[in-house]
C-alpha cells in the first residue's frame, strides 16, 4: 500500500510533464552509463516435485508462496536507444515460503504441519533490456537474463538429529541460479526516469539440499519432511520500481 501511494503521488506530481509535448530528459539515451536503484516486492514460491517413499501416512505437500521485498543498485549500459545491458549489483532479496504438510498419525488422526523457509539472497542479475522508441515521455520494454544468488541465511549447517518434529528444518542449498523474463514501462520525468516492471524468475537448480542424489554423499539422513520431496526449484515474481538519473 505504501508503494502504491508513493507511485500515485509521484505520477500526480509529474502528470503534466508526462503529457507535455516536450520531451523530458531528451539527452538521456546519449549517455553510456546510467546509475540508480531498484525497490521491489516479491512473491516467492517453489515448483515442487513430490515423492512419498514408504510412507502411506503423508496425504499432501503444498507450497504456499509468501511476500517479501528486494532492493538493489542499478547500473545500465546504453548500447543504443533500444538495447541496453542492465546490472542490479548487488541486489538483496528477502524471501519467505511455507511448505504445508497433511499426514495421519498412528491413531489415524489428520495432522497439519508447516515449515517456514526464509532466505536472504545476495543476488547478481544480468539482464538484456529491449526498449521501444520513445513516444514523448513513454517507452515500453522487455527483459531477459540470468540470475545467480547466494543465501546469506542458509540453514545447511543445522543439525536435525534428535530434534523434535517442530524443530526440524528443511535444508536448502546455499546457492541458486536461473533465468528471468519480464517487461515494463519507462516514464521519463523531469529529473529522473522511473521504470515500472514485472519479472518472473525461474530456478534451474534443485534447492533441496538433502535430495536423493547427494544425501548419501553428505552422509546425512533426510527428515520425513524432506524425504517426501523429490525436487524444489525456485519461482519468484518481482514487481519493481527503478529510478535512474
Amino acid at each position: 500500500m505504501i508503494k502504491k501511494a508513493f507511485l500515485y503521488l509521484l505520477l500526480l506530481l509529474n502528470f503534466s510533464n508526462l503529457l507535455s509535448q516536450s520531451d523530458n530528459l531528451s539527452q538521456f539515451d546519449d549517455k553510456l552509463l546510467h546509475f540508480g536503484f531498484a525497490l521491489s516486492s516479491n512473491t516467492a514460491g517453489f515448483h515442487i516435485e513430490k515423492t512419498f517413499p514408504g510412507s502411506d501416512s503423508m496425504a499432501s505437500v503444498l507450497v504456499n508462496p509468501k511476500s517479501g521485498f528486494s532492493l538493489g543498485v542499478v547500473t545500465s549500459v546504453n548500447i543504443n536507444p533500444n538495447f541496453k545491458i542492465r546490472f542490479v549489483l548487488p541486489s538483496l532479496s528477502f524471501q519467505e515460503r511455507v511448505i504445508e504438510y497433511t499426514y495421519f498419525n498412528a491413531s489415524n488422526q489428520e495432522i497439519k504441519d508447516s515449515k517456514v523457509l526464509n532466505s536472504t539472497y545476495l543476488e547478481f542479475p544480468v539482464l538484456l533490456k529491449f526498449r521501444t522508441d520513445r513516444i514523448h515521455n513513454f517507452a515500453v520494454y522487455s527483459l531477459a537474463g540470468f540470475r545467480y544468488g547466494i543465501d546469506m541465511n542458509s540453514n545447511i549447517d543445522v543439525n536435525n538429529d534428535g530434534a523434535s518434529l517442530q524443530d526440524q528444518v528443511i535444508k536448502l542449498s546455499k546457492t541458486d541460479f536461473g533465468a528471468e523474463v519480464g517487461g515494463g514501462v519507462d516514464l521519463f520525468l523531469k529529473y529522473f526516469k522511473l521504470g515500472i516492471e514485472l519479472k518472473l524468475g525461474v530456478g534451474m537448480k534443485n534447492m533441496l539440499y538433502l535430495n536423493q542424489n547427494n544425501a548419501a554423499s553428505i552422509n546425512e539422513t533426510p527428515t520425513n519432511f524432506e524425504s517426501t520431496i523429490q525436487s524444489l526449484k525456485s519461482r519468484v515474481w518481482t514487481f519493481s520500481f527503478t529510478f535512474e538519473g
